[in-house]
């Protein structure tokens, strides 16, 4: 039984009106269409209106683009829609996540670092103020994930570390900031990412926790959110083998499936236990940890059966769309239970108000509301953050502060950068001007064109060329790539710090904060997490010494080793 007055809809009688009286003007196929929240590939009104007023889907999450493009592209969804649609972006770092040209404030790491509640507030206004500016009305955000395993390609600098009680205060700080704007969140991925160092993207992974570990973990953390009002809950493809054995006595190793098809997970757990009475939505089903779970066919109807509310992403939307239909008529899915799933998505449109808003022609602001992306206050906040989370992790050799006079001549090394599908900044450019500006000669080590010769000329011949050497790394975790390593030039690691004892050597990594794994004896190591151009600005002040490094530590960046500590 839902209760539509209780957290987190907290509906009057109106709303709870709304809400019975749209469920019950819908036929099987509108009920099943509020079903699916594909992702947008396309602004062509004609595809646009084959979602709408075809499918009729009950939300759906476009990748980020020119601010004015994305919340026309919203205006018509919303405008040709019968009932108001929920619209996501994953608005985990800023604005950024719903308009290109939003505020990239910093990832959850970066803000983790600052150790500072109010910085994941601002991290969540932020968020809420710009992706409401385009029209979107769901954050796929916070991550509440705990960074235990830094061999997690995914976890990383999307967290907020690994301390669980700093992640749970900084995603209720993030998520109370959101509701307090109007926009629902969806913590995520539960039953939590961070411990198994693979990808669910690319198989179904595992939270190898025991039961008593998990409720002091991860469990704490989705009940300080769950208690903070929060809309939704993102279920990743991720099992939890513990927790379905003690729900389910006798299961087999076979049987165990990723939370997004475990009803132990999800009514158990999630509903029973932790009391969560709102929307569940499934996270992106092309991904192999759920296609290789179960047959398509059964899968997408089981998903809906087990508990998940709305279906996220589609292989074939309109194939999906006959999966769930088949599934009812084959007794997989009831309508009984398709009505509860629905209920709960038209209750958070409620809760959001997105049917008045219908009504009075708001759901999208105008083009107006496009000024608040990265405005003068969004940049003095990423400013303050990117100031406050720098963290100096070593300088053994007590190479800093630098300047022109003790070291003119830097050798600067670059690592990563490149743009790709997931984005990504290239900022050794930014970087390299703004010690040009300092008075710095900088050379930068062309890996392309190794000169084979230098690489044996000895010691002296660097040392009389260059006053110390600077790596600047941006090397991101992302989906699909499963492991984030450190991977030198050929020939024979052409820009390998070999010369760490000869001259120097400090390394920057504004990404991964865990490559002391592969440079362990770098006397002088600086965490910065986010590749922005406000991160730069701080490193370049405290890298001179007119400002002190702030950040804090939110995860191990010794990665357990000794050796990486000298």
């Amino acid at each position: 039984m839902i209760d539509l007055k209780a957290k987190p809809f907290h509906l009057d009688d109106e709303g709870i009106k709304w809400v019975e009286q749209t469920l019950a003007s819908l036929d099987l196929a509108g009920k099943v269409g509020q079903l699916f929240c594909p992702i947008g590939f396309t602004d062509d009104k004609t595809q646009l209106a084959l979602l709408t007023q075809g499918i009729k889907i009950g939300g759906i999450m476009f990748r980020p683009g020119p601010g004015e493009m994305v919340q026309e592209t919203h205006r018509y969804l919303q405008d040709t829609s019968d009932i108001p649609l929920l619209i996501a972006a994953n608005l985990e770092a800023g604005g950024n996540g719903s308009a290109a040209e939003g505020t990239f404030f910093g990832k959850q790491l970066q803000v983790a670092a600052t150790d500072n509640t109010e910085m994941a507030r601002k991290l969540g206004i932020i968020a809420a103020r710009e992706g409401g500016a385009v029209g979107c009305n769901w954050a796929f955000a916070p991550i509440l994930d705990i960074d235990y395993n830094f061999r997690n390609p995914i976890t990383n600098v999307r967290t907020f570390g690994s301390d669980p009680q700093r992640v749970a205060r900084m995603s209720k700080a993030y998520t109370e900031a959101i509701q307090d704007h109007g926009m629902a969140v969806s913590i995520k991925h539960f039953p939590g990412d961070g411990v198994d160092e693979r990808d669910q993207h690319l198989l179904t992974s595992i939270n190898s926790l025991s039961v008593e570990e998990w409720d002091a973990t991860f469990g704490k953390v989705y009940a300080d959110c769950i208690e903070a009002g929060a809309h939704t809950v993102m279920v990743g493809h991720i099992a939890h083998p513990a927790y379905s054995r003690e729900l389910r006595p006798g299961i087999t190793d076979l049987e165990i499936m990723p939370a997004t098809l475990a009803p132990e997970l999800l009514n158990d757990l999630l509903r029973n236990k932790l009391g969560f009475n709102g929307l569940i939505t499934t996270d992106a089903t092309p991904m192999a940890g759920f296609t290789m779970a179960m047959k398509r066919e059964l899968a997408v109807p089981t998903s809906i059966a087990a508990g998940c509310d709305m279906f996220l992403f589609n292989k074939s939307l309109e194939e999906d769309f006959a999966y769930m239909m088949k599934g009812i008529e084959t007794g997989i899915l009831t309508e009984e239970r398709v009505n509860e799933a629905v209920t709960r998505i038209l209750a958070v449109k409620a809760a959001l108000g997105l049917h008045k808003k219908k009504q009075q022609g708001m759901l999208v602001p105008e083009k107006e509301a496009l000024s608040v992306l990265a405005c003068e206050e969004h940049v003095r906040w990423a400013q303050e953050c990117a100031d406050e989370s720098v963290t100096l992790v070593k300088d053994t050799q007590e190479m800093l502060p630098i300047s022109p006079e003790s070291h003119k001549r830097l050798l600067v090394f670059t690592l990563g950068g490149e743009e790709g599908l997931f984005g990504g900044a290239d900022i050794a450019p930014y970087f390299i001007s703004k010690l040009k500006e300092e008075g710095f000669e900088v050379t930068l080590f062309n890996k392309s064109e190794v000169d084979f010769s230098a690489m044996f000329g000895g010691v002296n011949a660097l040392t009389d060329h260059y006053d110390a050497a600077v790596y600047i790394s941006n090397l991101e975790t992302h989906s699909n790539q499963t492991v984030v390593r450190i991977n030198w030039a050929p020939p024979f690691g052409a820009d390998m710090p070999w010369f760490i004892q000869e001259m120097p050597t400090m390394f920057i990594s504004v990404a991964n904060p865990y490559h002391l794994i592969d440079v362990p004896r770098i006397p002088t190591f600086i965490n910065a997490y986010s590749p922005s151009n406000y991160v730069v600005d701080a490193l370049i002040e405290k890298l001179v010494g007119r400002s002190f490094f702030k950040g804090i530590n939110p995860v191990d960046p010794f990665c357990g080793y000794w050796d990486t500590q000298l």
